[in-house]
């Protein structure tokens, strides 16, 4: 075999070395959104995904369409509040993948539309500290064990830029980020021990649907992808894109950042400088 023809034998092999060759998945909120673009760059990046989200019909959107391009991936219905639903995740994890779940993305979360703290509704927060916040409590109690048996995990937690430098008009969903990014470093903290690390990502003003909650009137065009940039004051001159997120997700999930642990990495154009 000549130089030439090593080169290109070799070339093929890294073509389809993927990051995370190997490793299985779980993404909350996997069916739209910044979950969805999660599990597309992951699976693209060799991994099994469990795509797991409330819509179930969405997951399984996902989780076909990643399957028709030659992925491994399964949609499961997935209410990330309910203890019962975490603990039937994680008994299909141990049945189905002999209990190995690599990594763990707790990116399913919710917000209230920006208004005065005086007339949130009581509904509204608990709503958002239940989703934001007390599902991530869920999953310690019902994947860590998994982890911990194996002596490895890597967990990415969508946080937000809000939890860093919070503004009034989304005042409990900015302190139930806050809580995400706090409790992320005492778990990190807690389970490094056990090979697990935890880390936050931290974007500011995302195109889904969630984000006409933050700017009023947002409909994703250019012009208000611009106003957007203006009013939130981001330096880089635009909003977090959905790939950002899961570019950034992807590092802190891989083994590249095997040393780094209990971190807020910010992707938000320098808003928070």
């Amino acid at each position: 075999m000549s130089p030439t023809d090593r080169l290109a034998q070799a070339a093929g092999h890294l073509s389809k070395s993927g990051r995370l060759d190997g490793k299985v998945v779980l993404v909350t909120g996997g069916g739209a959104g910044i979950g969805e673009a999660i599990c597309k760059k992951f699976a693209q990046e060799g991994a099994t995904i469990l795509v797991t989200d409330f819509n179930e019909g969405a997951a399984k959107t996902v989780a076909d369409a990643l399957a028709s391009q030659g992925h491994r991936a399964e949609a499961l219905h997935h209410d990330v509040t309910s203890r019962p639903d975490w603990d039937r995740i994680a008994a299909h994890i141990s049945k189905a993948y002999g209990g190995q779940v690599d990594v763990l993305v707790n990116n399913a979360g919710t917000a209230y539309p920006n208004q005065s703290s005086l007339t949130v509704a009581e509904r509204e927060f608990d709503k958002v500290y239940t989703v934001n916040v007390k599902s991530i409590f869920h999953s310690v109690q019902a994947i860590f064990p998994l982890m911990i048996a194996r002596g490895a995990g890597s967990v990415v937690n969508i946080s937000s830029i809000a939890a860093i430098r919070p503004r009034g008009g989304l005042t409990w969903y900015n302190s139930s980020k806050a809580a995400v990014s706090n409790a992320s470093k005492a778990l990190a903290h807690e389970f490094g021990g056990k090979g697990i690390r935890c880390n936050c990502v931290c974007p500011v003003l995302v195109p889904t649907q969630l984000a006409s909650n933050f700017i009023p009137g947002f409909d994703g065009s250019e012009e208000q992808h611009k106003k957007a940039a203006q009013v939130l004051q981001i330096p880089l001159g635009r909003v977090t894109t959905k790939e950002d997120v899961a570019n950034v997700a992807l590092w802190l999930a891989s083994d590249e950042a095997s040393f780094v642990t209990g971190v807020d990495h910010h992707i938000d154009g320098g808003r928070a400088i």
